[in-house]
């Protein structure tokens, strides 16, 4: 059995398994498996409950395996789940499978087991959120120190470039053979690796938001195809010589950002309401549980008191469907489809289970809104001790523009110093099509920055929208000032 185990855990490293999914969807399943004993059910009862369950798709998974190694391979439940213990990559669902088979076995109290596997279990989960952040932290530190290092290679390379030292007629170095491929190819190659990896770090609360890419997706292709046909199509390039590339970047960039990230903020600001108010109302539907009225009346009466934001507006919705008679588990499916949070949805799933196997016992409901505090207290926390990440960004991309810009346009100078002709036509401040193309380049990636510290900072790239289009202006203020500087540094000499 060890050996199984072993191979199968080889087996699913090597195909890149990971079980950061299944490690955030414990808690939920430990919490539905524990209400559902206090309640009289057992957890190999649970696991089969476990896969009608659509929102934890990891566990239905496992429910899965282990109906079918006990009703097909015709083994019994302990054993089905000391295999699933053996197999899976999660020490933390291992661990919580070995306890209960160990419990079980032992003659121990299973809900006693139950109830303080659960606490433990969000304890874990509270000190690997304070991990996820500092290993986001250090995500973000890198991004940054990415981004420098690959713009100082370049100037290090312009500057000692054969081209520079000798002059030449312009002294400007021929970089278009290398400014292409970084500005196009690498540069957008590491940013996307460095979004992987922060999406694969930070799950975020909002699961299935797909309006502000919607609305952004149709703007953004048809400025993209703008852009390269004013460049590849001699017709078209009254447009870039009419506005400058870096000018028309800016602006396109931060108008394909503003419906999208309108549309963003509405859906998180009520979502966000939700997740705040959840722990609240939980809690009054279990003292309102206590007086003896039935679960319905109990939704309704929590529902009723103010206090809960924007949330109080989908209660509304609820409230109106239990006075009409439509029953929990459809008033449960409506609510997905107007909120989109996570913890949300699963805690109100919970609620309805719950209310339905075992009448929505007061002390089970009790347990429900003290975990359902635990987890938005977890989640707002990480939230909290990310926010500070934000400002970053903004002083990389103030760093990279300024530095950029300043070493180049004073390359710029140096045939103009040494000629003595500040007045030249062939020598004033523009850095020709490269410059044009690095500054665009440049401007593009603080724009592309702004979506990976969006899902840094609030789990989503949609959050990113606004970002992204502060990041691009700030980046092009920054070239006109560093451009205005270096002009001005010159100008004093003669």
């Amino acid at each position: 059995m060890e050996e199984g185990g072993l191979r199968s855990r080889i087996k699913k490293v090597f195909q890149g398994d990971s079980d950061t999914k299944l490690e955030a969807e414990l808690p939920y399943a430990t919490m539905m498996i524990t209400l559902m004993a206090a309640s009289g059910i057992t957890p190999y009862e649970s696991f089969k409950r476990l896969r009608k369950v659509d929102i934890l798709t990891k566990f239905q998974d496992e429910g899965e395996e282990i109906v079918r190694q006990v009703e097909v391979l015709g083994n019994d439940p302990l054993t089905a789940m000391e295999k699933r213990a053996d197999e899976t990559i999660s020490r933390s669902y291992a661990e919580f499978l070995e306890g209960y088979i160990s419990s079980v076995r032992s003659g121990g109290s299973i809900m006693n087991y139950l109830t303080s596997k659960l606490k433990n279990i969000f304890e874990v989960q509270s000190a690997k959120a304070k991990n996820a952040v500092e290993r986001l932290e250090t995500l973000v530190e890198a991004y940054m120190v990415m981004l420098i290092v690959i713009f100082c290679f370049y100037i290090l390379s312009t500057v000692t470039s054969p081209a520079t030292m000798m002059l030449g007629d312009t002294g400007l170095p021929d970089t278009s053979e290398f400014i292409y491929p970084l500005v196009l190819v690498v540069i957008p190659i590491f940013s996307l690796f460095f979004m992987y990896l922060a999406n694969i770090s930070r799950p975020g609360t909002l699961r299935g938001i797909r309006k502000p890419y919607i609305v952004g997706a149709l703007p953004l292709a048809l400025f993209a195809v703008i852009v390269f046909a004013s460049q590849l199509v001699p017709g078209l390039s009254t447009i870039t010589d009419t506005f400058g590339l870096p000018r028309l970047v800016t602006a396109g960039l931060i108008v394909v950002c503003i419906p999208p990230a309108i549309s963003y903020h509405k859906i998180a600001r009520r979502n966000f309401s939700a997740e705040k108010a959840m722990p609240s109302f939980m809690r009054d539907v279990t003292e309102a549980r206590r007086t003896g009225i039935s679960p319905e009346k109990s939704i309704v009466h929590a529902a009723d008191r103010r206090g809960y934001g924007l949330f109080t507006q989908d209660l509304r919705r609820i409230i109106n469907q239990i006075e009409w008679g439509v029953s929990l588990r459809k008033i449960y499916t409506n609510l997905t489809e107007w909120i989109k949070s996570w913890p949300v949805i699963v805690d109100f799933f919970i609620l309805v289970e719950t209310i339905e196997i075992g009448g929505g016992d007061a002390n089970t409901l009790g347990l429900l809104a003290e975990y359902s505090e635990r987890i938005q207290t977890i989640e707002k926390s990480q939230r909290d001790m990310l926010r500070p990440y934000v400002v970053l960004p903004f002083v990389w991309t103030i760093l990279m523009a300024f530095t950029i810009t300043f070493t180049l346009e004073t390359l710029s100078q140096i045939p103009v110093l040494a000629a003595g002709a500040i007045t030249a036509p062939s020598m004033n401040l523009d850095l020709s099509i490269g410059g044009s193309i690095i500054e665009a380049g440049i401007v593009f990636h603080s724009w592309l920055s702004g979506f990976f510290i969006g899902k840094v900072s609030e789990g989503n790239f949609a959050s990113g929208f606004k970002y992204a289009a502060f990041l691009a202006l700030t980046s092009f203020l920054t070239l006109i000032f560093s451009k205005g500087l270096v002009s001005g540094l010159f100008g004093g000499m003669f």
